[in-house]
């Protein structure tokens, strides 16, 4: 099956090819439902189902999420079900309220089967957040997408399949989004850090002298200087799925060159709250700071999630990122850039 579009400024729209990939795998092994009851393959016949792999922390799928929202948003009148498959990473990704209370913060209104045994995951041989899968109303599979990028193919396919399905009046208009803090696309041409985990089993670049003391209590200090992409500890920490912070006065430091710096964090215990302050280059974050950072570099991890600390308004160069813990009883998961 092939289609030939235009785009809404008048473009040629490239034929695209959608074969069939296979039939959708039904959603039986979901350990629960949110905002809709458990959706089956005979529920969903006659509708176009697009499948989104997510994880809630992790910043390549919230970059995509406003595409997502949009489309589940517009479409669904015309017979679209978007399905948002959260199949977790970290251990806390597995609590139904942590995944509960992301959706609410996001605007996620479409339904999201929680898949915390990897059943659905692996029913789809599936291995990326974010994936996308794009079935037809007869329950077959014609498109993926794995990453990032390529919303307008993307939104186009669906109104193909919708097409198909005999939904007349989708029209050809693609979505416009206005993107806000974490999900903002990154700035790939000034983009030279890549993910990193704190970790002891998927860590790089682990400056602190001695190296990690995988699943120890530890006393970690900092060199003076750090070199491009690595990072270092200093104070108490334990190091497992997690960097743990032990006693006061704690902090991580890494060597970066990105627009955006984000932190997955989380405090140890329910309930608590750990303060922190954001230095760049040693100085407060001021104008620099993320979203969760006021203007003198001050927030507070609440919840176990992604911080965006860092958000350059000027030229991005190499800079010095400091995260500070007067007190002890936070974890640190991952860093990412944008």
């Amino acid at each position: 099956m092939s289609a030939h579009w235009r785009t809404p400024a008048g473009l040629h729209r490239a034929s695209v090819r959608l074969p069939v990939e296979g039939e959708i795998p039904g959603f039986d092994g979901a350990t629960g439902w949110l905002n809709s009851p458990p959706l089956t393959p005979a529920g969903l016949r006659g509708k176009v189902v697009l499948a989104d792999f997510w994880t809630y922390t992790c910043v390549n799928w919230l970059r995509q999420l406003p595409y997502v929202r949009a489309w589940a948003a517009k479409y669904a009148a015309h017979g679209l079900v978007v399905i948002g498959v959260h199949t977790p990473e970290f251990s806390f990704e597995h609590h139904p309220d942590n995944v509960r209370q992301a959706a609410a913060d996001m605007g996620i209104t479409y339904p999201v089967a929680l898949d915390n045994d990897y059943a659905i995951w692996r029913a789809f041989a599936n291995h990326y957040w974010p994936a996308l899968y794009f079935a037809d109303a007869e329950g077959h599979i014609r498109h993926h997408h794995f990453g990032e990028g390529e919303y307008q193919q993307s939104e186009m396919i669906i109104q193909q399949l919708l097409a198909e399905a005999g939904s007349g009046d989708v029209g050809q208009e693609l979505v416009s989004v206005q993107a806000r803090g974490t999900e903002v696309a990154a700035d790939w041409d000034n983009l030279r850090s890549a993910e990193n985990y704190t970790s002891y089993e998927r860590t790089e670049n682990f400056a602190s002298p001695g190296g990690v003391r995988p699943g120890q209590r530890h006393g970690y200090t900092a060199p003076a200087q750090l070199r491009l992409n690595h990072w270092a500890l200093s104070g108490d920490w334990t190091i497992e799925e997690q960097a743990t912070l032990n006693a006061p006065d704690g902090r991580i430091a890494c060597r970066f060159h990105a627009r955006d710096l984000n932190l997955v964090l989380g405090p140890a215990g329910p309930g608590t709250s750990v303060p922190f302050r954001v230095l760049i280059d040693g100085q407060p974050a001021g104008a620099d700071g993320g979203t969760d950072v006021d203007d003198q570099g001050h927030g507070q991890v609440a919840q176990q999630r992604l911080y965006q600390l860092v958000r350059q308004r000027g030229a991005i160069t190499d800079r010095t990122f400091e995260i500070v813990f007067a007190d002890p009883g936070v974890q640190a998961f991952v860093f990412t850039f944008g």
